[in-house]
């Protein structure tokens, strides 16, 4: 006899970590916003933290070595740590680009940016050990649950642009192992200040004194700036090991070329940090084969020994966001000058621009009242047929009326179009 996987009468036939594993927000919203599609209804989808390769193409120069890597036939297992050539490659951009000094032995290459964090919780977490991280953010109660760690999670507010600080994590410092931050922030697109930064790092770094003495473990700081290329305007990005060296003990990275090279799909991201810390997780990920192709790595590290291309990709693509972000702040002002109930946080960094429906309460032209997030981000589509992400699929309290909207898709000449949607649809709301 055959027991159905479904089946609440008999014994259950999945471990408790994948029956209690929690499913993707966005992906919920993405069905809503594909269903639509289907149907034939055209919908502005600002819901995607990705690229439109037709709209953000990869570099010419990297996608031309791709393709001669694989001619070359480079299809055969990389090097466990990544290829030496990108690691290198990338010792470089860091120490040129990016004011960070590390050798290609404290560099590990994966397969983009969600490895790299799942090896980093792996390494340094143990099983009840506790992970402190700001909410909205992106996946770290996941991986939390994954690592069997206690989560402490921070909702930041808009006074702070979403930006924890050192007041909102000194009291949990004591009994964490992880601090889980990430500067540039998605799904804010703001960034860290400098002297909110320092203020944190000398908290990391005033615990640690006090552990070393005692024999305590060390309080790790992990730093996920894979958006810290693409600043805009005056925002300029800070790293811990920067403003503070001593934090180069305590911080581990996660980097790659997915945000900054609009490369989601080529999938080349990497962690630096501490040789110990870098050489455990080139283990685990050894056996999870979480690395990027060997011909990518190989056209990575050609593409990027060349910075001045680099460079010049870099302020093209940066334009190409600015304008969108910018388009799209100017038409929220526009918005609340009207008396809508919207808000707005000026662009900073990376693709996303944090907005606000502050509808809760609101009756639609057919008598409904909007009760809840979910019925504002429904009739928002329904109604304005523009699809975005409720803060709150990034950890926040259910009834955050903040949103992200992702600019990766979209094209500018769409922009005017998506506000005017916008002003028709919040105008019919009393």
């Amino acid at each position: 006899m055959s027991i159905s996987l479904t089946d609440k009468t008999k014994s259950p036939v999945l471990s408790n970590l994948a029956t209690n594993i929690i499913g993707s927000e966005i992906i919920k919203l993405a069905a809503d916003v594909n269903e639509k599609i289907k149907k034939g209804e055209k919908i502005y989808n600002l819901t995607i933290g990705d690229f439109n390769p037709k709209v953000f193409s990869i570099p010419s120069e990297l996608k031309k070595a791709i393709i001669s890597a694989y001619e070359d036939d480079q299809t055969n297992y990389p090097a466990a740590d990544g290829m030496p050539e990108l690691r290198q490659a990338i010792s470089k951009l860091l120490k040129e680009r990016g004011e960070l000094e590390y050798a290609p032995e404290e560099i590990v290459i994966a397969g983009g940016a969600r490895p790299v964090i799942y090896a980093i919780f792996l390494t340094l977490v143990d099983e009840g050990d506790t992970v402190v991280f700001p909410v909205p953010s992106w996946n770290n109660n996941h991986y939390a649950y994954l690592s069997h760690a206690k989560s402490v999670v921070i909702e930041t507010t808009a006074k702070n642009k979403f930006m924890p600080t050192a007041g909102d994590l000194k009291p949990y410092i004591s009994s964490a192992t992880l601090i889980a931050l990430c500067s540039p922030l998605n799904p804010t697109g703001t960034t860290f200040k400098k002297n909110d930064l320092e203020e944190i790092c000398d908290l990391i770094l005033n615990e640690n004194n006090t552990r070393v003495v005692s024999g305590k473990k060390p309080l790790y700081l992990m730093y996920d700036q894979i958006y810290w290329a693409l600043t805009h305007g005056e925002t300029k990005h800070y790293n811990p090991v920067t403003l503070r060296p001593e934090m180069k003990n305590y911080t581990v990275f996660v980097d790659g070329i997915s945000k900054s090279l609009a490369a989601t799909g080529v999938r080349v991201g990497w962690a630096m940090g501490p040789k110990p810390i870098i050489d455990k997780m080139k283990s685990i990920l050894t056996h999870i084969g979480a690395w990027a192709p060997k011909a990518e790595q190989i056209a990575s590290a050609n593409y990027l020994n060349d910075l001045n291309k680099f460079d010049e990709f870099l302020d093209d693509i940066k334009t190409k966001i600015n304008d969108r972000l910018v388009a799209f702040y100017k038409g929220f002002q526009s918005l609340k000058a009207d008396g809508l109930k919207v808000d707005v946080i000026a662009p900073e960094a990376a693709i996303y621009l944090t907005v606000q429906f502050a509808l809760h309460g609101q009756q639609t032209a057919e008598g409904q009242v909007l009760k809840t997030t979910a019925d504002i981000t429904k009739y928002i589509l329904d109604e304005a047929k523009v699809a975005f992400v409720p803060f709150y699929a990034f950890g926040t309290s259910p009834d955050s009326s903040w949103y992200r909207l992702s600019v990766g898709t979209c094209k500018l000449e769409d922009v005017d179009v998506i506000i005017e949607n916008l002003r028709t649809a919040l105008k019919k709301l009393k």
